[in-house]
């Protein structure tokens, strides 16, 4: 992966012609800012630009710039910037040279107000306010545009707190049958709610839960029917719900132990957990004894496709026309060599060829599906031409170049995907492309999907739906060829958009015990100034003057995408000190390249709820140390996949590895 667009791929980037780090052969000497400093409200976009300029005073036309800011506070485009949210920032520009690194720098103050608050709304849990019961409220504050207000700080209100009280959090307890208003107050802007309460008709609770003894991470729904005194439900009851802990005996100081969201819960820890009922002063309980999952398995390597010559990027397996299996790596900052290894025997992997093109990094490599054809992405040409490179894989051990494609992917192509019939091609993180290759030979432009103030980094084709990782707004879907949401392959149409503030990898997974779709998303940030790493970090030696050491960070998100229209962020895979790559998920197992963090393999079976890493999901992790390497005992791993019973997987500076998930060892009494 090019380091500068790693780079914008964590954050704000103005402008970074995708060149290589030599192209541009002018240091720049000074930088100018237009204007020097910037005074906007949310929402509102202004022109910027950023403009460099040599030790004679003479501009410099496309420069190498990275310009970055709070994601969340302004978004920089070309020759704009837009507020996101009030406060006093600072966007910092630099320009960078071959020889030098960072040649100039300059920092621009942003300061960015409010617009007047027009109206505040009020929401409610659901259920009926009785007294001895607790409903939460939330109040959202919008301007005269219609956008949001966040954060909004509000007074809270009751009209007559001797039949309801409510807290400065929104939270209302009802206290007394009678008549109340509950009010929200914000900078002179008022919302109100009215409540009539009467006596509570529940009377007792009967659970619904079956379960008596789980694992730590399954999850169990909250099942519960608030009765009057004659035994009939009470539909509209509000049942809250909590637990009490007692930890087992290999818990010595827990933390955080269960989880309780949208009407389910899961436990971290083991031990038992009595889940408690309450509506008013009906109460029930159930006991669950939670045990410890055991998942772990043993790792074992089983081969090598060594690569210490330069960086590696991105793999992708394929079983070749004569039956034989390979794999296609990619390499980072290699002068344009993709590779070719026969992993038939994963014991003994073989170089069988490897394939120059003119590209500086070919970060993303792919095969379709029938292993007819595969692709090379190429960023950094020498002409600034960039495009995919298209192979002929009829004689998969050494592979022919069958075309090359460029039209309108000329800013560099950072990830692909392919299917038998259509290559989807990401254009300088702009929009993706989509080519015909039925007829490899000559390739021809179908259609495009950009969506507007995001860079795409990343997407995943599965039935005619595009699930697309775009900075700045999030998740895009779009109807490629699905066809139930109206798109086809020749035009693209958007199905939903989940905001989230993660844009960097993502993938689709149908889980068929559930009936659930998961979308699995990855954060990156390769800016953690004050984290040490634990081996040689090249990113932070490159770009940070003095070579101060930075370490990855960010984490998988998991959102229950089973209704497209009603997604839910419902759990994460999180480890504190590393950060994520590229993600697969097969057979209930993710496959998570973590960077510095090695190779990870998480059990994801059934339900899912929390963070998997606090619930013993983790089956194997290994880190690739190779004193060898291309930077020596650093592992940093940028992909992997499963593959036919083994585990496939790309080190940033040590090349192609395989290693074997042993059996699971069976417990001696």
């Amino acid at each position: 992966m090019n380091a500068l667009h790693r780079l914008r791929s964590s954050c704000l980037v103005l402008s970074l012609l995708a060149g290589s780090l030599g192209a541009q052969d002018v240091t720049v000497a000074r930088l100018v800012a237009e204007p020097a400093k910037l005074t906007l409200k949310a929402g509102e976009t202004v022109p910027f630009k950023v403009r460099a300029y040599d030790a004679q005073g003479k501009e410099i036309p496309d420069p190498l710039l990275r310009v970055t800011g709070p994601r969340t506070a302004v978004q920089v485009g070309e020759e704009r910037l837009t507020g996101l949210r009030a406060g006093s920032f600072t966007v910092v520009a630099s320009a960078f040279d071959a020889n030098r690194g960072e040649s100039a720098t300059i920092e621009i103050p942003v300061l960015v107000t409010w617009p007047a608050l027009a109206r505040i709304e009020i929401s409610a849990e659901s259920g009926r306010l009785v007294p001895g019961v607790v409903i939460a409220h939330t109040a959202k504050g919008s301007h005269a545009d219609g956008s949001l207000r966040y954060p909004l700080t509000v007074t809270w209100r009751s009209s007559a707190p001797s039949v309801a009280s409510i807290d400065r959090f929104g939270n209302v307890t009802g206290i007394r049958p009678g008549a109340v208003t509950i009010s929200a107050e914000a900078e002179g802007v008022v919302a109100q709610r009215q409540y009539t309460l009467t006596a509570n008709p529940v009377a007792s609770i009967e659970l619904g839960i079956k379960e008596s003894s789980i694992n730590t991470g399954d999850v169990v729904r909250l099942i519960a029917t608030a009765k009057r005194a004659n035994g009939t439900p009470v539909p509209d009851a509000r049942i809250s719900w909590s637990y009490q802990y007692t930890p087992d005996d290999t818990i010595a100081a827990p933390g955080g132990p269960g989880i309780i969201d949208h009407g389910l819960f899961a436990p971290n820890a083991p031990g038992r957990f009595t889940l408690i009922a309450q509506s008013g002063a009906a109460i029930a309980r159930t006991v669950l004894d939670v045990k410890p999952r055991d998942v772990r398995r043993r790792i074992t390597v089983t081969g090598r496709g060594n690569i210490n010559t330069t960086h590696t990027s991105d793999l992708w397996p394929w079983t070749g026309k004569d039956g034989r299996d390979y794999c296609l790596v990619g390499t980072w900052g290699g002068d344009g060599y993709g590779m070719v290894f026969d992993i038939t025997d994963l014991n003994n992997i073989v170089k069988t060829d490897s394939i120059k093109v003119d590209a500086r990094t070919i970060n993303d490599v792919t095969v379709s599906p029938d292993g007819r054809y595969g692709v090379l992405s190429r960023e950094g040409a020498s002409n600034r031409v960039n495009g995919v490179v298209i192979l002929d894989l009829a004689n998969p051990a050494h592979p022919k170049i069958a075309s090359t494609f460029d039209q309108d992917l000329t800013g560099g192509v950072h990830n692909v995907f392919a299917t038998n019939d259509y290559l989807f091609a990401i254009s300088g993180g702009q929009k993706y492309i989509i080519i015909d290759v039925r007829d490899i030979y000559k390739p021809k432009y179908v259609s495009e999907y950009k969506h507007p103030d995001a860079r795409i980094h990343d997407l995943w084709v599965r039935d005619g739906i595009a699930y697309s990782a775009q900075g700045g707004v999030g998740t895009v879907v779009v109807d490629v060829g699905n066809g139930k949401y109206g798109g086809s392959i020749e035009h693209p149409k958007l199905i939903t958009v989940f905001p989230i503030n993660s844009g960097h990898e993502i993938y689709p997974y149908f889980q068929k015990s559930t009936g659930k779709t998961y979308l699995f998303i990855g954060d990156e940030e390769m800016d953690r100034s004050g984290r040490v790493w634990e081996g040689t970090n090249y990113f932070g030696q490159m770009f940070n003057s003095g070579g101060v050491a930075q370490t990855s960070g960010g984490y998988t998100h998991i959102i229950d995408f089973t209704d497209p229209m009603n997604p839910k962020n419902v759990a994460k895979y999180h480890l504190e000190d590393y950060g994520t790559h590229d993600i697969i998920v097969e057979d209930d197992m993710l496959y998570q390249a973590y960077y510095d963090g090695g190779v990870r393999v998480v059990d994801v079976s059934g339900e899912l709820l929390g963070n998997l890493a606090d619930q013993r999901r983790e089956i194997a992790v290994f880190k690739p140390y190779d004193p060898k390497g291309f930077t020596a005992n650093a592992p940093f791993v940028m992909n992997a996949m499963p593959w036919k019973g083994q585990v496939l997987f790309t080190d940033f500076n040590s090349g192609l590895w395989a290693a074997r998930l042993e059996p699971k060892r069976p417990v001696t009494p």
